[in-house]
């Protein structure tokens, strides 16, 4: 693999910017979000209290 010297530079503190990682911490965030509403509301709210196993 030949490596170009112009490109490889290191990154300062102020120029990494993980926004790819942000997202994908936000999306799952809402998908645990839309899982809990959805067994709360809709599961557990309608019925009595339920022995599961």
């Amino acid at each position: 693999m030949v490596r170009d010297a112009e490109i490889d530079r290191p990154l300062s503190q102020e120029e990494y910017d993980p926004k790819g990682t942000l997202a994908l911490l936000f999306v799952y965030f809402l998908i645990l979000a839309f899982m809990w509403t959805y067994m709360y509301f809709v599961e557990f709210l309608g019925n009595g209290p339920t022995v599961v196993g």
